[in-house]
């Protein structure tokens, strides 16, 4: 009778930790290295809940997708066997359409102004409030970087100059058809493939944050760089929404005080690896011009060219982004634009 009533017991404690979080320690998984910005974001992000919740909260952070891609991860969480992760727009925008809007290409015109809308809360409570409905609650961002353009057969400073190329491209629609739309053919491809790919000429080309290009030796086969600027990588920190309401107050306000602090950590290191890189102790312009990389800054008018040509996403995009979050987003670009 006695074993009987514990094993009830430990059945009943089960059911109350909830689906795969039992305990205080909780997962967050991601895709970038160790090194990177975002998993020192996200490491700070688990040092503030441990330590505004005197100790009582863990959170372990998996880089280069331990706990599974990034589809997988977002599957995980909105199922609720993985509490956390921190997933690329690109790749929500498959659960929460809306995810895309801020994957529109040349959507930045610089990066304060980039940030400046990202961290401003009627924007986040606006852009956040469509992620419940799907399972997921959104606390803040992590980054990877804005993405440029390498390939090995000539300078691209005008949309015409992209026609033929063939470029690895993220695989989300948003990215496929802004580069099909500007001549290129893009060919989908698994991360780790790339380099061989280039280096064998299967592809001419790929985007990626510069710091990512020069890191992974893009760049010892791709001479030719255009700082294209043509999207903000941003990564979501989504939260099981069931997971998330069962806990209290105190520890939900301590994991988005460590989102809060996630994200500057991740934007100062990225810009710290910029002007020194790990192992070599120089700057990525430095690495590039010892290296014979020549890198193409667009002027005003090159960017305003692109832009124009990119319109139609735009109006793809609409209906999926909804009229209203859009016109919402542009507005805000707009406000914040030269402050």
């Amino acid at each position: 009778m006695r074993k009987g009533l514990v094993c009830a017991l430990a059945v009943v404690l089960a059911l109350l930790a909830g689906p795969g979080w039992a305990g205080r320690v909780v997962k967050l998984g991601h895709v970038a290295p160790p090194f990177h910005g975002q998993h020192q974001g996200l490491l700070k992000l688990a040092e503030v809940v441990k330590q505004e919740t005197g100790g009582q909260w863990e959170v372990k952070v998996f880089p280069l997708g331990q706990l599974g891609g990034e589809r997988s991860m977002a599957e995980q969480v909105q199922m609720g066997t993985l509490q956390v992760a921190a997933i690329t727009t690109a790749v929500l925008s498959n659960f929460v359409p809306q995810a895309a809007a801020l994957d529109l290409p040349f959507l930045w015109p610089d990066r304060k102004t980039a940030y400046a809308v990202l961290d401003d809360p009627e924007f986040q409570k606006e852009f956040f409030k469509f992620f419940e409905p799907k399972g997921f609650v959104a606390i803040g961002f992590a980054e990877n970087e804005f993405r440029h353009l390498t390939n090995s057969k000539r300078p691209v400073r005008r949309p015409e100059d992209l026609k033929g190329l063939k470029l690895r491209l993220m695989e989300a629609p948003i990215f496929l058809d802004t580069f099909k739309l500007l001549g290129a053919t893009p060919v989908p491809m698994p991360f780790p493939e790339v380099y061989n790919a280039l280096q064998q000429g299967v592809i001419d080309g790929q985007d990626n944050p510069l710091l990512t290009s020069v890191l992974m030796k893009f760049t010892e086969v791709n001479k030719y760089v255009t700082l294209l600027n043509h999207t903000l990588t941003e990564t979501v920190i989504v939260v099981n929404a069931d997971f998330w309401n069962s806990l209290p107050p105190d520890v939900q306000k301590a994991f988005r005080k460590g989102a809060r602090e996630c994200i500057r950590t991740n934007r100062a290191v990225n810009a710290a690896l910029y002007k020194k890189l790990p192992k070599l102790g120089i700057s990525v312009e430095e690495y590039c011009k010892k290296n014979g990389i020549q890198v193409i800054d667009l002027t005003a008018d090159e960017r305003a060219a692109f832009r124009k040509a990119v319109n139609p996403i735009y109006d793809k995009y609409r209906a999926q982004i909804g009229p209203g979050f859009m016109d919402f987003l542009l507005s805000k670009v707009k406000e914040h634009q030269g402050k």
